[in-house]
């Protein structure tokens, strides 16, 4: 049996403690927040579930084989850095960090204590990005031209961060994914209409080598609740709708393509108009993969998909879409990642 503590329960983090509670082959030890009446609530809910105020009894349990970081995200280094000090291994929320100096430096660290860090990309292990990822390494959409993703709601407000840093990397983190490459450049423009200086939409562009390119929509502030990604390959255009109940993905075989033998410009570009498909995918719940899968490379000790370098990856995409942002949308470069 694995222990888990999960610090920070008065958001996403209560979901995380659900299923932790809820997975057989390990025992929640521990949920820790600085509000006693989000634990209180919580622990009904858990029963044999111990509950603290203090970090510091989680680093001090012998005991504890993990922790789960799901507090705001101003607080992720200091207290990763703390875990993986005291000898824990560490799953954190997005965003990772908030300064990629700090996402290599933990990465060194656990690379140095040998611990597992694992970083909450939920979206890679939904079982439509995983299909879509072996379509797109099977070359079944030829050549990906460009994506474009809106993740948009009238929802929670946030006062800690913008919605770049709220939203933006789930999709982020699913596009570096499916593309296997880290973008060139980024470019990002925004305006802050509740808040001064916290920007409730923002538009991101990516550009990638090969001429392949990205464009993000986030915003807390608008009329529909869309979750929707777009992808236009060469030979297939994919679009994946996880706000569908059960018709999430489809595929359109449809592409244009320059003719070789031509009289007239009208038959210069052959469009071509296949069939649209959807097929079926067994969706289980993202959320319980994704805890199953910390809890498999904690015993076992093998490197998380989403492993702290994946984190580092995100982090510095959205570092330099902050700077584009402050900068009004002047296009920001991106180096390699080398850690």
């Amino acid at each position: 049996m694995i222990n888990v503590a999960v610090a920070g329960v008065g958001g996403w983090g209560k979901n995380l403690a659900r299923n932790y509670f809820q997975i057989p082959d390990c025992t929640l030890r521990y949920i820790c927040d600085l509000d006693p009446a989000a634990l209180g609530q919580l622990q009904r809910q858990l029963p044999g579930t111990q509950t603290t105020t203090r970090f510091e009894d989680l680093l001090s349990d012998q005991d504890l084989h993990a922790v789960v970081v799901a507090t705001p995200a101003p607080t992720h280094y200091a207290l990763c850095k703390s875990a993986l000090e005291a000898g824990k291994d560490v799953y954190v929320e997005k965003p990772f960090v908030l300064r990629s100096l700090e996402a290599e430096e933990l990465i060194r660290l656990a690379e140095r204590e040998g611990r597992i860090l694992m970083v909450g990309h939920l979206l890679l292990y939904h079982p439509i990005v995983t299909r879509i990822k072996e379509m797109i390494d099977a070359r079944e959409l030829g050549d990906v031209y460009y994506v474009y993703n809106q993740r948009v709601n009238l929802g929670t407000v946030r006062g800690d961060e913008n919605a770049l840093w709220s939203f933006a990397p789930h999709d982020i983190s699913v596009i570096l994914h499916l593309l296997g490459q880290e973008p060139t450049d980024v470019s990002a423009r925004g305006q802050s209409y509740l808040q001064p200086g916290i920007e409730d939409v923002v538009f991101i562009t990516l550009n990638f080598n090969g001429r392949s390119m990205a464009h993000i929509h986030v915003s807390w502030l608008d009329p529909h609740k869309i979750r929707k990604l777009t992808i236009v390959g060469s030979k297939k255009m994919v679009v994946f709708d996880d706000l569908e109940s059960t018709e999430k993905l489809r595929i359109y075989d449809k592409s244009a393509h320059q003719a070789t033998d031509y009289n007239t410009f009208a038959e210069y570009i052959t469009l071509r108009f296949g069939d649209i498909t959807i097929p079926h995918v067994r969706v289980d719940e993202p959320l319980r993969l994704e805890c199953q899968h910390f809890l498999d490379c904690v015993r076992t000790r093998k490197t998380p998909v989403t492993d702290g370098r994946d984190g580092l990856r995100v982090v510095k995409v959205l570092e330099a879409a902050q700077r584009s942002l402050d900068k009004g949308g002047t296009p920001v470069p991106i180096e390699a990642t080398k850690v």
